[in-house]
């Protein structure tokens, strides 16, 4: 019984863990890409109007999102990728 408890609580941490390693990931990977502060990685920041992405940048980014999470982003859906936020709340939604 000890057991089962453990790893019910294990699974809770790791999941918890898992979605602010996806938000700290994914902030780590824009920084990276767009050569901006940490602090100007905001949910509500938009790629090309608050962190200067061009539309190059954006598909980099995307790419670099789909190499780090291991998954394939359809175009549709990238396209509705606009703000740090948004791309959290897809990869943690979709990341396995």
């Amino acid at each position: 019984m000890h057991h089962l408890k453990f790893l019910v609580i294990l699974r809770f941490k790791l999941t918890q863990n898992n979605m602010s390693d996806i938000a700290s990931k994914v902030r780590s990977i824009i920084v990276d890409k767009l050569g901006v502060d940490e602090n100007e990685v905001t949910p509500e920041a938009s790629f090309t109007n608050d962190l200067g992405a061009d539309s190059l940048d954006t598909v980099e980014l995307i790419m670099e999102f789909e190499k780090e999470f291991n998954l394939s982003i359809p175009d549709d859906q990238a396209e509705n990728i606009q703000t740090v936020g948004q791309a959290i709340t897809y990869l943690e939604a979709n990341a396995k």
